[in-house]
């Protein structure tokens, strides 16, 4: 499978985490916090979080932390295609060109899914293979490039394209947990686009040798669960010691050595632990979580994007994305 095109698109909307500290805290949720909870809030925001700045949708971001369930739902419901097909123009794909649209996401729940909605609003044909994935939490991206690869096997020349789009504050969610505010500070809004295809081409990336570490048995650690009709993220401390030690498993069965690893953000401490136990220097990696905070999903091919703007001496990466599950992915790309 070859990469025709990538890009990616964010809110306009974006505030530094200071900023989001000021705002935070003219909330009623904030507010209803013990001084635990608003300390913890503190560290995060004003401290070394490795964030510079985060998008959201909404240009009152404060409005969004004491909305309901039903209010939520529709934000996402809104956001989710119009945010998807900004991503997707600017990989400067034609709607009738697309033979298949698969997206993912775990910030918001549609039936029909998002793929419906930016088909729809694209004005994609008729019979354009639709596939949403969900469940997958912030490791979605690859396993959505296996399934394009897998609608390529089975239908040769024909054009996908892909969407992982997170609309991550349709997910704000408060209580004293350290892991949920924690997670609150992080997480900011943002989608990539991919068109692929498998016409070979001088010069064209091709992507494969997809892998992947399942470690059910800490599902527990980091996952969504239902509170109340939203989205409560819970973050276990031990996430970043889990994430590094699936990541080297897959990183040992890999067949090659890559020029460049280009990881999931996770957060600066999850960046921290893989650089630590793997010896890499995850510099995309890092702006991406710089930029825009971690996005979830559509983070490593955030750090693609951002390598390939000056890959000209490149022939090898290896990307790897994780979470929900406890799960880790891996796929390499080569030219």
């Amino acid at each position: 499978m070859f990469l025709e095109a990538l890009a990616s698109a964010f809110p306009e909307s974006s505030y530094t985490q200071p900023e989001c500290f000021e705002f935070s805290k003219t909330t009623a949720s904030f507010q209803g916090l013990s001084r635990r909870g608003q300390g913890i809030m503190e560290r995060v925001l004003m401290g070394d979080s490795g964030i510079g700045k985060r998008h959201f949708c909404s240009d009152q971001p404060a409005s969004m932390f004491d909305v309901g369930a039903q209010k939520l739902n529709e934000y996402f419901e809104r956001e989710a295609p119009k945010l998807a097909i900004a991503a997707l123009e600017k990989t400067g794909v034609k709607a009738a060109e697309v033979d298949a649209l698969i997206i993912c996401t775990c910030t918001g729940y549609l039936c029909p899914g998002v793929t419906s909605h930016v088909a729809e609003q694209m004005g994609m044909r008729d019979d354009v293979y639709l596939q949403d994935i969900v469940g997958l939490g912030c490791g979605a991206a690859i396993p959505m490039m296996r399934a394009a690869e897998g609608f390529l096997a089975a239908n040769p020349g024909k054009r996908v394209a892909t969407v992982a789009v997170e609309i991550c504050s349709a997910a704000l969610f408060v209580n004293e947990e350290p892991g949920v505010l924690i997670s609150m500070c992080l997480f900011g809004d943002g989608a990539s686009a991919a068109v692929w295809s498998d016409v070979a081409g001088e010069g064209k990336w091709k992507v494969g040798k997809f892998d992947t570490v399942h470690v059910p048995e800490e599902r527990e650690k980091i996952r969504f669960i239902n509170s109340g009709g939203k989205l409560e993220n819970k973050l276990h401390r031990s996430v970043s010691k889990l994430a590094a030690e699936a990541v080297e498993r897959l990183w040992t069965r890999r067949e090659n050595d890559p020029d460049q690893v280009l990881a999931h953000t996770g957060g600066r401490d999850v960046i921290e632990a893989l650089e630590k136990k793997m010896g890499w220097e995850l510099q995309e990696t890092r702006q991406v979580l710089q930029d825009a905070g971690n996005c979830s999903s559509p983070c490593v091919l955030f750090a693609l994007e951002e390598r390939l703007k000056d890959s000209a001496g490149d022939s090898r990466y290896w990307l790897t994305s994780f979470g929900a599950g406890f799960s880790a992915h891996s796929c390499e790309m080569w030219r």
